[in-house]
């Protein structure tokens, strides 16, 4: 079969058309335009705080050193509603501020110990601040303070912990003093219920770090300390600040040595004043139990032990475990009292003492009088403490232990003993028959009321007697008397005619006497001299007339 003819065809090209040119390059522009946008925006973060006042979406800034660096997009409750989420949007360049070291807070009017601050945002509205971090990782989700931080993460100085059991009411904020002088700041503080106690985190500046060493002591100042116990009355006044709001303040112990300086983040106990941070010095101790049989009224926690004026100890508890039993060698039901005896007062470098020597020590001083006693320190409060001394003749000493503890023999103190006078002889007063007393009593006062009456009768006979004319003369015969005695007395006077005489008649006698003293020796010697003659003898030797 013949072939087909074959037609031919027309093929057409198509072209693009010039008309399309003008929306490719105005999408190409608009790529341009959105990735140039975006690019230009900074990153977004997520706030969180607790509630949103003064926070308005659109219109709250966020600021560091007062320049604007992002402003708030959103603000909206969380899934829970228990605090609001704010998100904001940044600048470009403020990628390197955030951090984990970055903190926000917002800045609005505010008045506390330290001033007025915020007053420009009255006018403005609240915004929030931003403290750039430094270094750290990346972060875009961050918890709004309450409070604006105390100082930078990095700024210079030391950062330390505290853990407090004595329910101190510190807050952010409350100041840092040494000697009285402010040195830091307290940052925050929170309640750990699992433990039951305070945890604080201070930060004190540079360069007053060096003051704070591994043997510093923590305690509240409370601004005014008034004190009144068995060591007087004592009144201690703190900064003006510190009186206000109160606070922390720090120190070593005069009879301890400075120490090493205190590494960053170390934990302290913090005190409730300075004189339990001082005996927190001495936290190695012996410990004891007195079986107290007189009053414990007036003896309490802290309570000093002295060795005739010298602190060896403190008083720990009062009672002690006051239901359990007694030991059976006692025949009363006594009180038993903790005490701790610390070797640590005696010399700072007991720090590693041997406590069963200082046991074999105070056993010794038991055997030998060591007594614990319980004396009034101060009159005015009835406050006690534990007095220790050697006594003459105390009781035997006998070993004896009290729920595992040793017991420090004890002896009544002096105020009992007097007590105890004082009721016996009150007792005895009670015994007096009184009675028998009053009777006698009676018949003495009978007896001088007739004494007085008879005195009285005599009196009226005196009365009568001077009365009497013949008593009255006889002022007149008595004068007589007296000048007759004077003119028999002028006669014996040295210028007399009888004394003269009387003088030369006692001279005459005088040499007849010693005329006589011969004869009154011959005699003496030979009785018969008168009758018979003398033996011739020797001449007599002349000599004196005696005298």
């Amino acid at each position: 079969m013949p072939e087909a003819p074959q037609r031919a065809t027309r093929q057409y090209r198509r072209r693009l058309s010039p008309i399309w040119i003008v929306p490719l390059v105005a999408v190409l522009i608009g790529l341009w335009m959105l990735y140039d946008n975006l690019s230009g925006l900074g990153p977004t973060i997520t706030l969180q705080m607790e509630n949103a006042e003064g926070i308005e979406a659109g219109k709250t800034l966020i600021k560091t050193r007062n320049v604007e660096v992002g402003r708030v997009e959103d603000v909206t409750l969380s899934d829970d509603m228990s605090h609001t989420v704010i998100t904001a949007r940044m600048q470009p360049d403020t990628e390197r501020m955030l951090n984990d070291d970055a903190r926000f807070w917002v800045v609005k009017p505010r008045i506390d110990r330290e001033g007025i601050s915020g007053l420009g945002t009255v006018l403005s509205g609240a915004y929030i601040q931003l403290l750039p971090g430094h270094g750290g990782e990346p972060q875009r989700d961050f918890d709004v303070l309450e409070q604006p931080p105390v100082a930078p993460p990095d700024a210079p100085g030391i950062r330390i912990n505290l853990v407090s059991q004595v329910g101190s009411s510190l807050s952010a904020g409350d100041p840092i003093t040494y000697q009285g002088f402010t040195v830091g700041r307290v940052e925050n503080t929170e309640f750990d219920p699992d433990k039951k106690e305070m945890r604080h985190r201070l930060y004190i500046q540079s360069p007053y770090d060096v003051l704070v060493t591994d043997t510093t002591r923590f305690w509240v100042s409370s601004g005014v300390d008034l004190r009144l116990n068995s060591q007087g009355f004592r009144v201690n006044i703190e900064s003006m600040e510190s009186l206000i709001g109160g606070g922390v303040t720090f120190g070593v112990p005069e009879d301890v040595e400075m120490g090493q300086p205190a590494e960053s983040e170390a934990t302290y106990q913090l005190f409730s004043d300075e004189e339990s941070a001082r005996e927190g010095t001495f936290d190695r101790h012996l410990d004891y139990v007195l079986l107290v049989d007189d009053t414990v009224r007036g003896l309490s926690h802290g309570d000093p032990v002295e060795y005739r004026g010298v602190r060896v100890g403190t008083v720990e508890t009062v009672p002690w475990r006051f239901a359990a039993p007694q030991p059976n060698a006692l025949d009363r039901f006594a009180i038993p009292v903790l005490i701790r005896i610390e070797p640590q007062r005696f010399d700072n470098a007991l720090q590693d003492f041997d406590a069963d020597e200082w046991r074999a020590r105070l056993q010794g001083m038991f055997e030998h009088g060591l007594r614990a006693t319980l004396k009034r320190g101060n009159l005015l409060t009835g406050a006690l403490f534990v007095d220790l001394n050697f006594h003459d003749d105390p009781e035997p000493y006998e070993p004896l232990t009290f729920e595992g503890k040793k017991v420090f023999p004890t002896t009544t103190g002096s105020l009992a003993q007097i007590e105890d006078k004082v009721s016996n002889l009150l007792d005895k007063l009670n015994d007096v028959q009184i009675e028998p007393v009053l009777d006698s009593l009676n018949e003495t006062l009978a007896t001088t009321q007739n004494t007085m009456r008879q005195v009285n009768e005599i009196a009226d006979s005196v009365d009568a007697l001077l009365d009497d004319p013949a008593t009255r003369e006889l002022p007149g015969n008595l004068n007589k008397t007296l000048r007759q005695t004077r003119d028999t007395l002028e006669g014996f006077s040295p210028d007399s005619q009888g004394y003269r005489e009387l003088n030369d008649t006692l001279s005459r006698l005088e040499s007849l006497m010693r005329d006589l003293q011969p004869v009154a020796r011959t005699l003496s010697e030979k009785p018969n001299a008168l009758i018979f003659d003398s033996e011739d003898a020797p001449d007599p030797q002349p000599r004196a007339p005696r005298q």
